[in-house]
């Protein structure tokens, strides 16, 4: 399949290293491993394999992939992977997508600590949601959701969220029961965000008090206690943004729309549509009220949008998909099983060929051709006739393809 005209991997290799230059001393080792994964990423680099058709003879050559979890290029097969593998923890439920935010400035306090602000965004939304379901006033069930983490918006600022999916019900106290929610309703948004907003700020504290929290340049002084407290108090009485969806067409589009959510980054090549040395243009949603979610261009310096893309590259071993309640990955297994028993259904079966739903915007990234898919011309089994390794040249002559390994 072609290749975009123009990928991320053209800017880092084109202007990366002068941007490192001028960055030195400012840059993670791991923002710059995420570069040099994303630059050697379908390369010689990385070596690959002449895969052939063994009906009429088509050949190509499939460069190995980075498999960088912040690469556009890797992202298409890794989706279709963990699909297929939620695919049997499906329930024949209405599937609630809730949105968990933080205000701007607290954001900026994220910048510098991602590792802790990240894990508080994920363990206060995921808290929320089950204290109110819990409640014998709302709901009165164990519920259980998959939560991923986003920290970027459409024009790449930092703006961490959770989408968070949830299905609409859960277990009574005793096990006994599948208490379904109101069709068509989850939650009352209002109280979810009442209750973040409480257990989030709490956690903040506690995190201060700790001495896990770092301060820089213009609010450093939050370093000290009593003005972090004082600067805290006004987003105790502001509205903290949490909205819900309406619910899905059923438990099958979930994995669909899962699969959109759980491998984005934060921006794809798609959405790309110049670079130079001076400045990089690409298409974004403005979801401002007066924009109406318009689709526009922006273009920024090309050492800023460099440093805008890296700004996401998330700490090292932090989980950006988890899942809590009834579908924590130690009990998910038996809770499954469990209510299915109780909703007397058998495993809901996947498409034969799962794809996601389009959605408003820039094309979404095109899946890479890999062995578990046909020959391009014939449609015949495709096999290896020749590994290479990294940095060599294979020895079959085939017109080289981006293809994933």
């Amino acid at each position: 399949m072609p290749r975009p005209k123009l990928e991320i991997a053209d800017i880092f290799r084109a202007h990366g290293p002068t941007w490192r230059r001028a960055n030195a001393g400012h840059v993670s080792l791991t923002q710059l491993k995420v570069m040099s994964a994303i630059e050697a990423c379908r390369t010689e680099a990385l070596g690959g394999h002449v895969a052939g058709c063994a009906k009429c003879g088509h050949h190509h050559i499939a460069y190995n992939s980075c498999k960088n979890r912040h690469c556009p290029k890797c992202q298409g097969p890794a989706a279709r992977d963990w699909m297929e593998a939620r695919a049997e923890d499906l329930l024949p439920v209405e599937y609630f997508h809730v949105v968990f935010t933080m205000p701007a400035e607290i954001a900026q306090i994220a910048y510098w600590n991602k590792k802790a602000i990240y894990g508080l965004l994920f363990k206060a939304s995921a808290e929320t949601v089950m204290t109110i379901a819990a409640d014998p006033k709302r709901m009165g069930a164990r519920v259980g959701m998959t939560s991923v983490l986003h920290t970027w918006g459409s024009a790449l600022t930092h703006h961490p969220h959770i989408h968070m999916i949830v299905p609409g019900g859960g277990l009574s106290p005793d096990g006994t029961r599948w208490i379904a929610c109101k069709p068509g309703f989850f939650l009352h948004v209002r109280v979810l965000s009442r209750l973040f907003r409480r257990l989030f700020l709490e956690g903040l504290m506690a995190l201060h008090r700790a001495g896990q929290l770092a301060f820089f340049g213009a609010l450093a002084e939050l370093a000290h206690a009593e003005t972090f407290t004082a600067w805290l108090a006004p987003f105790r009485k502001s509205e903290w943004v949490v909205y819900a969806k309406p619910p899905f067409g059923g438990p099958k589009a979930v994995l669909a729309y899962l699969s959109r959510y759980t491998h984005r980054v934060a921006i794809s090549n798609a959405r790309l549509v110049s670079a130079d040395a001076h400045t990089v243009a690409f298409r974004w949603k403005d979801y401002r009220v007066k924009s109406g979610g318009r689709q526009k261009v922006m273009r920024l310096a090309t050492p800023d949008f460099i440093r805008r893309f890296l700004i996401h590259v998330l700490p090292d071993g932090f989980h950006r998909i988890r899942h809590y309640g009834l579908l924590a990955s130690s009990i998910r297994k038996a809770n499954i099983t469990k209510i299915r028993a109780l909703l007397c259904v058998q495993q809901i079966e996947p498409p034969a060929t799962p794809e996601p739903e389009p959605e408003p915007g820039p094309e979404p990234e095109i899946a890479p051709l890999t062995l578990r898919e046909p020959c391009p011309c014939c449609g015949g089994p495709m096999r290896i006739i020749e590994i290479f390794r990294r940095g060599q040249k294979p020895m079959s002559r085939a017109p080289p393809r981006e293809q994933a390994a």
